[in-house]
């Protein structure tokens, strides 16, 4: 039996009071879990499974359009008995074989009264899936004239064969069901093409980061074995602090894309922050003079020891003072102030104050997304990214403010209730 969409509503006529408000009931649950679930497979399956409740069959699936090959594949395949799993992995339909083929070909609805028997029967699937199949319905699902599958609801449960009713219902499901499956592949497509761009993104600016500091590195290399060549030991010494900047901007490139690849628990231990903040200054010392930038550290107020991860925090503070460095370039008497205080007795606020040109408002939030950066070819847009990602692991915050004195303050709390005195 072929189904026509275009012929008139006369088999309402036909249907009970029973049957119509079962049918509004299920047009009705399938409407709300399009608005209520965004992700495609659980959408699909739920589809799926209301076609079958509605229909009253024992299995039902869904067949996607392969439109590379023209062929239709399951992509979802419910029911109390049978291997649905088999189907998806084994059994594919070129358009025009099996009832389902002929469907699409056709894009009408096909009812079989007699699955075994009618030639159309594509009885390879009940073989793969263990599955008898006595009588079926077939939907296309059309979008625009475009062929997206076919839905099938099998074996009806206490009648001989579908009703009209049953194929009018399921080819309502299939142009909702059409319609989500478009939707979801053209948001999924523009999330690619998103993401492609980012990633294309940053791969450039990592691609001119890390060239720029293999450059350095490959002159380094070239001067020092000139300098032992010639036994100069000026060209060594002049030659060596580069090389030892280039080692540590790539240590810290990778160690920033360590921090950054995957969430990770807070090793804590008992710690002096003073210590941390302290070391991460001794890192760059040799670098803040060869800029004349002045460095002051103020931990007056704090006291005791906290359960914090001291290397994690460490890379925190030592990017937070490489941004502060890099945003004195063209600073004269370049100054860099950092202190810590108790703001609480349950939280610490550190602050990180530079009188550089400052950021402007438009983009402090962006500063903390991974891959952005307003230094071109020499910052990776990593630091302040696995700064803020390091600071939320230990359940503070970060945020910036305006330096009253000129430049940027970057503000940290940290909770501290397990302050050891």
């Amino acid at each position: 039996m072929i189904g026509d969409p275009a012929d008139d509503m006369h088999w309402l006529e036909t249907a009970s009071p029973d049957e119509i408000k079962r049918m509004v009931e299920a047009l009705y649950r399938v409407h709300r879990l399009i608005a209520a679930i965004t992700d495609l497979d659980e959408l699909l399956e739920c589809i799926t499974e209301e076609s079958r409740q509605v229909a009253r069959a024992e299995a039902s699936s869904i067949m996607l359009h392969d439109p590379k090959n023209d062929e239709l594949y399951f992509h979802v395949a419910l029911g109390s008995s049978g291997d649905q799993e088999a189907l998806k992995k084994e059994v594919r339909l070129k358009r025009g074989q099996g009832v389902a083929g002929v469907t699409a070909e056709r894009r009408t609805s096909i009812i079989v009264d007699d699955a075994q028997s009618d030639p159309r029967f594509f009885k390879h699937a009940d073989k793969t899936s263990h599955f008898q199949t006595r009588n079926l319905l077939a939907v296309p699902m059309v979008d625009k004239e475009n062929l997206i599958g076919v839905i099938e609801v099998l074996n009806k449960i206490g009648q001989p064969s579908f009703t009209d009713l049953d194929m009018r219902v399921l080819e309502m499901f299939a142009n909702l069901a059409a319609s989500a499956i478009v939707n979801a592949q053209l948001i999924k497509e523009q999330i690619r093409n998103v993401r492609l761009a980012a990633i294309g993104q940053a791969v450039t600016g990592l691609s001119h980061f890390t060239k720029n500091i293999i450059t350095g590195l490959t002159s380094s290399v070239e001067l020092i074995e000139m300098g032992l060549e010639r036994n100069n030991i000026e060209v060594l010494q002049k030659t060596f602090p580069v090389f030892k900047r280039s080692t540590r901007r790539i240590s810290n490139f990778v160690q920033d894309m360590l921090s950054f690849s995957k969430p990770r628990e807070p090793v804590r231990r008992l710690c002096d922050i003073d210590s941390i903040l302290r070391d991460a200054h001794e890192s760059l010392n040799e670098f803040y003079k060869e800029r004349g930038i002045t460095f002051i550290l103020n931990t007056e107020d704090v006291r005791g020891t906290v359960n914090v991860d001291q290397n994690a925090l460490y890379r925190c503070f030592l990017n937070l003072y490489t941004n502060a460095a890099d945003a004195l370039i063209d600073t004269q008497d370049g100054l860099i102030q950092v202190t810590a205080a108790h703001e609480s007795h349950t939280n610490l606020r550190i602050t990180v104050c530079d009188n550089g040109s400052g950021i402007p408002e438009s983009i402090r939030e962006l500063v903390f997304d991974p891959f952005f950066s307003t230094k071109g070819s020499q910052g990776t847009g990593l630091g302040l990214a696995v700064t803020k990602k390091i600071i939320l692991e230990h359940g503070g915050d970060i945020h910036i403010e305006s330096n009253p004195t000129g430049g940027t303050c970057f503000v940290i709390r940290l909770p501290i209730g397990n302050l050891i005195q």
